[in-house]
Order: C-alpha cells, then sequence, then structure tokens
C-alpha cells in the first residue's frame, strides 16, 4: 500500500473515530434571564464537565463578609464559577467568587481567619498576585500547604490539604478590597 493511501486511510479512521465520539457527546447549555450562557454540562464517553456561573458562597463552606459586594466583570456577569470535571475515578471541583468591600484588608482577614480555623490550621501568605506563592509542601511528601515567598501585599488565607483546600485571597484598593472565596476538591489515585 502506497504512503498516501496509509495517509488518507489513517485520516478517515481519525474522521470515523472522531464522529463516534461527538455522537456520544452531550452538550447542554442554560441560558440567563438575559439570554446569555449561564449554565453548560458537557458529558463524554472519557468523562464529563460543568460549569455553573452562578455560584454559591455556601458551596465554599465560608460566608460571604458582611456588606460585600459580589464583583462583577464589564459586561456586567458576576465574577463567580462552580466548575466540576470528573474522568473517570479522577476528579476536580473548584468553586469561585469574588467580592469586594469598602473595609480596610485587615477587617476581612481577622474575619476569614476566625471562619477558616474550623477547618483546620490557617496559614498566611503575603503574595504579589493571587495564587502565585501558595504550593503544596513537597519536600516532605505530605499534603501540607505552605507559603514559598512572603513578599506581596495581596494576602491569601489557605487551609485543608492539597487535594481538599479552602482559600480567602484579599487584595488591597484605593478604598476598601477585592476578596475572593475559593474551594477546591480533587480525586483520584494520583491528585494533584
Amino acid at each position: 500500500m502506497s504512503s498516501h493511501r496509509r495517509t488518507n486511510l489513517k485520516f478517515v479512521c481519525v474522521a470515523v473515530v472522531a464522529l463516534l465520539l461527538l455522537s456520544a457527546c452531550s452538550v447542554s447549555v442554560k441560558k440567563s434571564e438575559n439570554g446569555e450562557d449561564k449554565n453548560v454540562d458537557i458529558r463524554t464517553p472519557v468523562g464529563d464537565i460543568k460549569v455553573d456561573k452562578d455560584a454559591d458562597a455556601r458551596d465554599t463552606g465560608l460566608p460571604v463578609y458582611p456588606g460585600a459586594r459580589l464583583r462583577r466583570d464589564d459586561d456586567k456577569d458576576h465574577k463567580s464559577a462552580n466548575v466540576n470535571l470528573s474522568f473517570g475515578e479522577y476528579g476536580l471541583k473548584v468553586v469561585a467568587l469574588e467580592y469586594e468591600s469598602d473595609d480596610a484588608p485587615e477587617k476581612l482577614v481577622s474575619f476569614y481567619q476566625a471562619q477558616l480555623k474550623k477547618y483546620g490550621n490557617v496559614i498566611e501568605c503575603h503574595v504579589h498576585s493571587r495564587g502565585d506563592q501558595v504550593k503544596a509542601d513537597t519536600k516532605h511528601d505530605s499534603d501540607a500547604l505552605t507559603c514559598e515567598d512572603n513578599g506581596g501585599s495581596t494576602i491569601e488565607l489557605k487551609v485543608g490539604t492539597k487535594q481538599n483546600q479552602r482559600i480567602v485571597s484579599v487584595e488591597p484598593q484605593d478604598k476598601g478590597c477585592h476578596f475572593a472565596l475559593v474551594r477546591v476538591q480533587t480525586h483520584g489515585k494520583e491528585t494533584i
């Protein structure tokens, strides 16, 4: 068989497999009252993806700071999401919401330190931007969370393990602060 025919045969095989997988997929999109995508649910033979743009703070296990307001994008969408990925025995769930408050960052940090204590030892990191300096402690082969560097103005409070984390990130602004409530859960044989 010539290499041209083998290439064509490979292309046809890949196309057939792709069509079979696509035909086995299910995509469901629910719209909000203003006509924008609100919920997306994708089911495939290898896994599922669910995204809900209207996350609920209760899913983080943390209360919303009194008087705080949900932050909005330029197009008026709330800055929140509840994302679930599952692939066989592996999975990832992330719930994230962003808020703003007119109160000083210190008040929010104090409030959330008290709230997070019920989940374990709270670590406080001072980072340059959200999420860039907190990591799992790999030196001791544990699930413990540590701070790598403490040099920025954004304060991250974190509790739990690398498989089950609650995070509060407080970023000072000219007036008040922006803050995020995040819950991350992973499961599977080799969770990250």
